[in-house]
């Protein structure tokens, strides 16, 4: 590629030249005598064959190298090092250290390092280049670029349609593939060098390699290489997301590689590893939760956290109406028996135990307030049963003494009998006389 487009861009310029010498109003400037080592007027230096050959009150500008600013005339504070550095330069504010670099710029506030550096740019300003064939093909209207790489950027525009813009690629063919994408942002050897779309990030090599949706980000080595035509996805991580193509949206995928036959491609998920089955090192555990608007904290407890305050009472016998089955998930491979609510049912209880999606569908309960709920009902019959045992206790009290009491009662009934048997009179004989 390297020695086909250089012949290419040197046979350019030789037509270009060529065809100075049709065109009358491009006469040479008056004969300056130079100073010392090519030190010209207007803070101007050129060395080369044909350096700043037209230049008339342009100021501040150094050209070095054969035809180095070559058309410049008016042109201020350009820079121009090497063979044919903005050769065809009219603007201001350009700087091209490279064989061929900005080769055919004609506008202002360029900056291009390395052979063939924003060669074909012509009327696109702010942009920056570093390193051979970097935003090679930017043309018409591709502004505020920047490279940073061997061949980075390097079709960025090159259909002239003025929409690849305010990208940034960083290593080697990083955002290569890029054309009329915008706000895209690539680092690392072939980052992001499929993407097509706008707004993507991509960090590491070759991360977001085969991107051509939307709103990406992918970071870590090869992170989201198969992203696909996925729109608003993050990979975080080496490799994440990579054992399959994508084509989804909304996923995120911390330190996975997604095996398709695990994980699935189901678009709206959030994938981590290193959770499941993995028991907390230090410390103790705390439930995290995640609230509606996708925020992600503990459920805090402390009063400073409440408000309105008040006893559960009767509110938890809702829970006499739920009733308990046994299923498994649709989705679940293993066919996992589990056990739980219907939410459906739940709602028709109580419609403060469920969570509904964001279509306003009835989606899951919040088993943390049933846990709850059953904590006041077992409170509740702990009270019961409490107060049943003080009567039970008290009823054993009065009994024993009631107890007691007969006893006693017996006891002194003994005693009475006892004395009515011993002061009972003799039996008295009654003799008939005759």
């Amino acid at each position: 590629m390297k020695n086909r487009s250089s012949s290419t861009i040197f046979a350019m310029i030789l037509s270009v030249l060529a065809c100075f010498a049709f065109l009358p109003q491009m006469q040479a400037a008056p004969e300056v005598v130079p100073g010392p080592d090519g030190c010209y007027p207007g803070f101007t230096t050129a060395e080369g064959c044909n350096a700043l050959n037209f230049l008339t009150t342009g100021a501040g500008n150094t050209g070095l190298g054969w035809y180095a600013l070559f058309s410049d005339t008016t042109g201020s504070f350009n820079t121009g090092v090497g063979a044919g550095a903005l050769v065809l330069n009219v603007g201001v504010d350009n700087t091209a250290v490279g064989t061929a670099a900005l080769l055919l710029n004609t506008s202002d506030d360029n900056t291009a390092v390395g052979t063939d550096a924003l060669v074909n740019n012509t009327t696109g300003d702010r942009n920056c280049a570093f390193g051979s064939f970097a935003l090679f093909s930017n043309q018409v209207a591709g502004n505020a670029s920047n490279a940073f790489g061997f061949e980075a950027l390097f079709n960025n525009d090159s259909d002239s349609a003025g929409t690849g813009v305010f990208n940034n690629a960083f290593g080697w063919e990083a955002l290569f593939s890029n054309v009329d994408g915008f706000w895209n942002t690539a680092m690392g050897d072939f980052a992001g060098g499929g993407i097509t779309g706008n707004l993507n990030s991509a960090f590491g090599a070759d991360a977001l390699s085969n991107c051509t949706g939307d709103s990406n980000t992918g970071l870590g080595s090869f992170a989201g290489s198969t992203a696909g035509a996925s729109s608003n996805t993050i990979f975080i991580g080496a490799n994440a997301g990579t054992a399959v193509t994508w084509d989804s949206s909304n996923i995120i995928s911390i330190g996975v590689t997604n095996d398709s036959s695990v994980f699935g491609t189901a678009a709206n998920t959030c994938y981590i590893n290193y959770i499941f089955g993995e028991p907390a090192i230090a410390g103790v555990p705390q439930a995290v939760f995640v609230d509606s608007d996708g925020v992600m904290g503990f459920n805090g407890s402390s009063r400073r956290y409440k408000h309105d305050i008040k006893p559960m009472d009767k509110a938890s016998e809702t829970l006499f109406a739920l009733k308990p089955v046994t299923f498994k998930y649709n989705t679940d491979k293993k066919n996992t028996l589990c056990f739980g609510l219907i939410a459906e049912e739940v709602a028709e209880a109580n419609p403060d135990l469920v969570l509904n999606d964001s279509s306003g569908r009835v989606s899951s309960v919040r088993y943390e307030q049933i846990n709850v709920m059953l904590l006041n009902e077992f409170l509740k019959e702990h009270k019961r049963v409490e107060e049943q045992q003080a009567s039970i206790s008290q009823l054993k009290s009065e009994m024993q003494t009631m107890v007691a009491q007969l006893k006693e009662q017996a006891a002194q009934i003994q005693k009475v009998s006892a004395q009515l048997e011993v002061n009972k009179p003799a039996p008295q004989v009654v003799v008939n006389k005759p």
